[in-house]
């Protein structure tokens, strides 16, 4: 995730870093000392569409050879907002061509199916918020002036409310 590599005054320089293992999730914090080898493992990442989800996992078609695969829903960082036809990007182990994780792009663009109607006089300045629920069964909480049928900008990462799109 991060690195930062400290030369003291006294003494060796050293690497302090934070890892992030890719199967688990899990972060440490780490110290190399100078000198110390790593064994580098090479991932890539792949443009992929969202096709369909069915009782096996997440159905996904790579979007250059057409090739199709399987995902099950904990290698995806946020099923809530994928919808039919999204791009994502899939991380594989390049030796092992091993799926590791899938991404969504920072933002989606989704339709509200239901929200509560806004109250006359609320406006873009309004600070307070009411729950919403997208095409895709997910709830985000949106500002009091939007309304049903409106097509919204989340973000992915926490499901949060970006912007109204035309």
């Amino acid at each position: 995730i991060s690195f930062q590599h400290v030369k003291p005054g006294k003494g060796p320089a050293f690497v302090r870093t934070k890892l992030k293992n890719i199967t688990t999730g899990k972060v440490i914090d780490n110290t190399f000392s100078a000198g110390h080898k790593i064994n580098e493992t090479r991932v890539e990442r792949r443009k992929y569409q969202f096709l369909y989800k069915d009782d096996i996992g997440y159905n996904l078609m790579h979007t250059e050879t057409y090739e199709q695969i399987i995902l099950s829903a904990d290698l995806i960082n946020n099923t809530a907002l994928l919808k039919e036809g999204e791009l994502v990007e899939v991380v594989v182990h390049a030796e092992e061509e091993i799926p590791l994780f899938c991404e969504l792009p920072a933002g989606v663009v989704l339709e509200i199916t239901y929200t509560e109607p806004g109250i006359r006089g609320d406006t873009s300045s309004t600070s307070s918020l009411k729950a919403a629920t997208v095409e895709t069964g997910a709830t985000v909480m949106v500002p009091l002036f939007v309304n049903t049928g409106e097509k919204i900008k989340v973000n992915t990462t926490d499901n949060s409310y970006m912007e109204r799109v035309k």
